[in-house]
This record gives C-alpha cells, structure tokens and sequence, in this order.
C-alpha cells in the first residue's frame, strides 16, 4: 500500500488533525528562537540594572511610535523602506558589534509584520550578534500597553 494510500485511508478527522497539529506548531517555533525576546521578558529587563539596558529601537510607523512606545525606545524609521534601513545604519554605526539591540514595531500581527525582519537582516549583515526582536504576535496596543508594560507617548 503506498502512502498516497493510507492516508485515503486514514478518516478525514485523523489527516486534518494532524494538518492543525503542523500548523499549530509554527507559531510556538517562532516564539522559541533565539532570537526573539518576549515583551514579558523585556518588561523585566527595563526594571533592571541600567547596564543590562539593550537599546531599544523602534523599526515601525511614527504615528504608532507617537501614540505609544516602549520608554527610553528610539525611533528610527520604517525599514521596509530604504529611508529607516539607512536611519538604523546611522543610528548603529558606531556601535560595538556585541551591544545587545531589541528591534520591534508593533504594526500588525508578527506574520504580516514589514519591518523586523529587514531590521534584523541589516544589522546581521553589519556584523552585531547580539540583537533581539520583540515578539509582538497580534499589535504593540495587545501586546505591550493592554498588558500593563511602561509606555510613553509622544515623540
């Protein structure tokens, strides 16, 4: 019996169980890399020593930045666009390349979000290995200020 087979086999509820199961998966792998830091965690962070402080770098839209970011953050510019990437290369430039750098945003949900990753990737290719992103799953408003996290407003 070939495999084509057995899963004509199997009931449909057996197969599509496990399609959820697969696809249940992907987002617990994207909360567990290496590279992302939760906003819980970096809530805990901030209330720490000044020396264990990242620099926290704000990669999305003004207008969300204005309303609410995460204090002390710097706002750099969208880098889905050419104009943020080269604010954040500025803004980094000088930096030792083991300076421990948090990137969010906050526009959307972490799967459609334009900007981290094309942060990330630039700084990567500037040869920092110590740079975090925040994981925002849903919005920064869900996932930072309605959980009780310090904001400040303003520019």
């Amino acid at each position: 019996m070939t495999t084509l087979q057995m899963h004509r086999n199997k009931p449909v509820s057996v197969v599509f169980a496990l399609i959820v199961a697969a696809a249940m998966t992907m987002p617990l792998l994207a909360q567990s890399s290496p590279q992302l830091i939760q906003p819980a965690e970096l809530a805990k962070v901030l209330q720490g020593s000044s020396a264990q402080k990242p620099l926290i770098i704000q990669v999305g839209f003004r207008t969300l930045y204005e309303q609410a970011h995460i204090p002390g953050s710097e706002y750099v510019g969208p880098s889905s666009q050419a104009e943020g990437i080269q604010e954040l290369h500025k803004r980094v430039q000088g930096l030792p390349r083991n300076r421990y750098i948090v990137l969010y945003c906050g526009c959307c949900p972490w799967s459609h979000c334009p900007n981290v990753q094309p942060a990330y990737h630039e700084l990567q290719g500037m040869g920092f290995r110590n740079v975090k992103l925040l994981y925002i799953a849903n919005n920064f408003g869900a996932d930072w200020v309605d959980k009780g996290y310090p904001v400040s407003k303003g520019k």
